[in-house]
């Protein structure tokens, strides 16, 4: 996309859409009318996540591969990218001389009240990680803000000492009050917008963004 740039580093940092991208309007895509009062434009389209999705696919495949994995999908903004994510792998897979065995466990965060981020995180399912101990981990998340959350995780997690842990993340934003925390594998750098759609919500609304054409990612006003 025109605009957008693509971070060159040791490690797979994302596509940086800069703060004055403005989205595509709504009237070139097919949504829920129920929101259209809601939504300011779509953010990235569906066919752009997945592309990214499969580049990160083969990344994961290319630094993991012929090892057993646990992937662990943090619900319930996690749970469309993470099957986008597996799918992918599996397809590579069937067209690699490397292979990837993979077991999907979820655990559920909240740490969000209406689209604020706050200090307190509930971890549901986490008394259920002892399959963790010795193996290695790929957390993967729709979305990293402050980076707080995920460094809590990150510690629970460790604490069922697995070999190796990994984190996917479709997206970053770039907040101030970030702990300047990356994920392993990112998909894209996004400026501090609220967006919505492909299974990230508003106090669970929008979960419903899914009809085909607008799989997408959506800027919420």
């Amino acid at each position: 996309m025109a605009g957008w740039e693509r971070k060159q580093t040791d490690t797979d940092k994302g596509i940086v859409i800069p703060d004055d991208w403005p989205g595509y309007p709504l009237d070139l895509f097919t949504y829920p009318e129920h929101y259209s009062e809601d939504l300011d434009c779509v953010y990235i389209p569906h066919g752009v996540i997945m592309d990214r999705t499969e580049r990160l696919a083969r990344n994961i495949l290319e630094d993991l591969g012929d090892h057993d994995i646990v992937v662990l999908c943090v619900l319930k903004g996690g749970f469309q990218f993470c099957a986008d994510l597996v799918d992918c792998i599996k397809v590579l897979c069937r067209n690699s001389n490397k292979t990837l065995p993979m077991r999907v466990d979820f655990i559920r965060l909240k740490s969000y009240l209406n689209d604020q981020s706050t200090p307190d995180l509930h971890i549901v399912g986490a008394d259920n990680l002892s399959v963790l101990n010795g193996k290695n981990v790929l957390i993967v998340e729709a979305i990293v803000d402050t980076g707080k959350t995920m460094k809590t995780l990150l510690d629970h997690v460790e604490s069922f000492k697995p070999k190796m842990i990994k984190v996917a993340g479709l997206l970053v934003k770039r907040v101030p009050s970030g702990t300047g925390y990356l994920p392993d594998y990112v998909g894209f750098e996004i400026s501090n917008r609220f967006v919505v759609g492909y299974a990230l919500d508003y106090n669970e609304y929008f979960r419903d963004l899914n009809v085909r054409a607008p799989l997408s990612i959506f800027a919420h006003i």
